[in-house]
């Protein structure tokens, strides 16, 4: 049971704001605002995710660059609010097709009317895009030319085509200019891995997290079916040879059946209208991760270091690593960073942050199979008593490449169940691997 739901914008503009039961006091939205950008004055670190002030209880969970937030005065299950926050984003991003300030504010009808809908007196009645359709008839005001972040998710490949990921931006209840409705679907076996490499380059510790998310657009309803590897092992007990994805765990959406999964790794399942995760899966085996990384650290004077960053793409060169990230601590009497690049580098940006004693490195693309090299010169104000390598690191690392999965899960084929001979919808299959925890020690 919540009291109160609120969308607040990066500047802490109230954008939408509904009261339930009254037991809140109106200034919640400024007080919580207030008390999650001073977070780090009164403590370490981000706000969490749930925190109490005044005897009210705050949830919030931050998709697209807004704050969802609920806020109730009474003791409820914390993972249980942050979901619903969660699906919430989700089913307006549905509506609108873009979850952004500019969406919300032309269509804050159409977010009411599904807010009253979705929740009635603090409590939950559904979630279900599909099911929201019979109950709200407003039309969404699709927002023209929207501006996406380019990246990875900008574009879908089916083979030697692409094409916009129009499932980024497109209602899943407006039709097409003319009243037509183009049947689709796209899947993506999105994996955000986490790296741990020890100060010699070996790898201490590797996990893959992984969803198989799906969004449709299919008219009708019709039955799919989702094929998967054939070698597929779930746990020890149902190993399947050398060379096998072996998946230490997995769940799946309630509308999947598994009637032959055992049989031939084949999903079928009648998908709702909007975006939902079909499976999600965790694998802790050893597999080849897509970067090496290289750090040396030599002090080079009494109040002078130098630091040597090598990045080596461990991918196929017709892959790009997109918006790649590197971040390093270095130590607290660093007053000066002077940066070296490669001859003929290009897309590359270098900083030092000064108030937190950051070193930051980017590069807009990575051909894989190339190796990049960076050099820092450290001035320090005052010299160093202990040693150096103590004060700096670890190097962490962000990045995302569009068409590759480190676990070589594979969607081998997606059929649909055809109405008649002319019926044969686009369908379109990505594979995105993003960093969740990618870090280097020194």
């Amino acid at each position: 049971m919540i009291s109160q739901f609120f969308v607040l914008s990066q500047r802490g503009d109230n954008i939408v704001f509904r009261d339930y039961r009254g037991e809140v006091q109106k200034g919640s939205a400024e007080t919580f605002f207030r008390k999650v950008k001073f977070w780090k004055e009164d403590a370490d670190g981000d706000a969490p995710p749930v925190f109490n002030v005044d005897g009210v209880n705050y949830f919030h969970v931050k998709v697209a660059g807004l704050l969802f937030v609920a806020t109730t005065r009474v003791n409820v299950s914390p993972s249980v609010v942050l979901e619903l926050l969660q699906r919430t984003a989700r089913v307006i991003k549905d509506y609108l097709g873009v979850l952004n300030e500019d969406s919300f504010r032309k269509n804050f009808v159409l977010v009411y009317e599904l807010l009253d809908e979705m929740i009635d007196f603090g409590y939950v009645q559904t979630t279900s895009t599909e099911v929201l359709k019979s109950y709200v008839f407003n039309e969404p005001i699709v927002i023209e030319n929207a501006q996406m972040p380019l990246g990875p998710t900008s574009i879908f490949m089916h083979g030697s085509k692409r094409m916009p990921g129009t499932a980024i931006t497109k209602s899943v209840v407006a039709n097409e200019p003319g009243g037509r409705k183009r049947d689709e679907i796209f899947v993506d076996v999105i994996e955000k891995i986490s790296v741990t490499f020890n100060s010699s380059g070996y790898i201490l510790t590797s996990e893959i997290d992984g969803t198989i998310q799906m969004k449709s657009y299919l008219t009708g309803n019709p039955e799919i079916r989702l094929a998967l590897n054939e070698d597929l092992s779930i746990g020890t007990s149902d190993y399947r040879g050398s060379g096998a994805v072996i998946l230490d765990d997995c769940n799946f959406h309630e509308s999947v059946h598994l009637d032959s999964f055992d049989v031939d790794r084949t999903l079928s399942l009648v998908p709702p209208d909007g975006e939902f995760p079909v499976m999600n899966y965790r694998i802790t085996q050893a597999f080849k991760p897509p970067f090496r990384i290289n750090t040396l650290i030599e002090e080079t004077g009494p109040l002078k270091a130098e630091v040597t960053i090598k990045v080596r793409a461990e991918f196929n060169s017709s892959i790009n690593a997109n918006t790649v990230l590197v971040q390093m601590p270095l130590p607290t009497f660093t007053a000066r960073v002077n940066f070296e690049l490669e001859p003929g580098a290009v897309g590359h940006t270098t900083d030092f942050k000064e108030a937190n004693k950051r070193l930051e490195w980017g590069i807009k693309k990575v051909v894989g199979g190339s190796e990049h090299t960076l050099r820092a010169k450290l001035t320090f104000s005052q010299e160093l008593h202990g040693n150096i390598m103590k004060e700096a690191g670890p190097l962490s690392m962000t990045f995302t490449i569009p068409m590759y999965n480190s676990s070589r899960l594979q969607v081998k084929y997606l059929q649909i169940a055809k109405k008649s001979k002319s019926h044969n919808p686009y369908r379109w299959v990505r594979y995105v691997t993003q960093a969740n925890s990618y870090v280097a020690r020194l």
